[in-house]
């Protein structure tokens, strides 16, 4: 039971650039994805995937506007 709990911890550290990329709607998430698949388990790609997800450029929010009285 130990091992599961190692495995799902080992699995979430390694997930991390993309999780950060995700939550910031990062505009390179897609390739941040790719980069962390295939090279994250190298800790020199890990790393470049979290940083180019920290700073990476996002999208813009838009906020939807609606006139009073509509819902």
């Amino acid at each position: 039971m130990g091992f599961l709990y190692v495995a799902l911890a080992i699995i979430l550290v390694y997930c991390i650039p993309t999780l950060v990329a995700m939550a910031r709607n990062c505009k390179a998430c897609n390739g941040i994805k790719v980069l962390n698949l295939f090279l994250g388990w190298t800790f020199v790609g890990w790393v470049i995937a979290l940083a180019w997800a920290a700073t990476g450029e996002i999208h813009p929010k838009i906020l939807k506007m609606t006139p009073p009285g509509e819902i």
